[in-house]
């Protein structure tokens, strides 16, 4: 918890009570510079509330009241409140429209708890904020669909299962369990899938790598070389 951050007046609208609850409790115990002043299950009980205008409001894209996102983004705006996003789509161009509009902040609901406290904490002041996952999506899109964005420790899995490791290998070498790496790859061939590449197999994971610059033509032919003398030992 930062002590550095002044005490945000928080509003949660979400028409799953569930959620709400659950939301409005997590908050409570994991920011000591947020406080709670409103949780409602509708636009307008948002805007009569008592406490409102608030700082920041976390916003269900999808309460089912037929009323715009733009048009509720704009009365926060003019009331001088900061808006930050929840929802089940992750499609960039939702995500786009939504930041157009004057979000701050955009956070698909099964992410993690965390990155609410951020995204609220940036919004305050005045910065905007999206996951590092919805990030790729609209970096991948704004690459024009080329080759998705991996992380770091994704396009190692690449190179290394790409140029001829066996996945025990790849996760002996990279310090993850087995597990972790078959994550590792499932998660890569969704995102290539995405932009309608096949890299179903291993061979067309390997020209994809190759085609992409992560592993280089003969690294394939070399891959039996251990990087180093301590995974040689391996």
């Amino acid at each position: 918890m930062s002590t550095s951050h002044e005490n945000i007046r928080l509003a949660i609208v979400d028409d799953h009570r569930m959620l709400l609850g659950a939301l409005t409790e997590w908050i409570r115990g994991a920011a000591s510079d947020i406080t709670m002043v409103a949780a409602v299950t509708t636009w307008p009980d948002l805007l009569t509330h008592v406490e409102f205008p608030v700082d920041v409001v976390l916003l269900d894209l999808d309460l089912k009241d037929n009323l715009p996102i733009s048009v509720k983004l704009r009365a926060l705006k003019s009331a001088g409140v900061k808006t930050v996003l929840m929802s089940t789509y992750s499609e960039p161009v939702v995500i786009r429209e939504a930041l157009a509009a004057g979000a701050l902040g955009y956070l698909v609901k099964s992410e993690e708890a965390d990155m609410i406290v951020e995204a609220i904490r940036a919004a305050a002041k005045g910065e905007p904020f999206i996951s590092s996952e919805l990030d790729l999506a609209l970096s991948t899109e704004e690459s024009g669909g080329s080759s998705p964005k991996l992380s770091a420790q994704e396009r190692r899995v690449m190179a290394l299962y790409g140029g001829g490791e066996p996945v025990k290998q790849v996760a002996e070498q990279l310090s993850i369990s087995e597990e972790t790496a078959k994550s590792y790859l499932k998660r890569i061939r969704e995102k290539y899938r995405v932009l309608g590449i096949d890299v179903g197999t291993k061979v067309a994971l390997r020209k994809r790598a190759i085609h992409d610059g992560l592993l280089l033509h003969d690294d394939y032919l070399t891959s039996e070389a251990p990087e180093s003398p301590a995974t040689a030992a391996e």
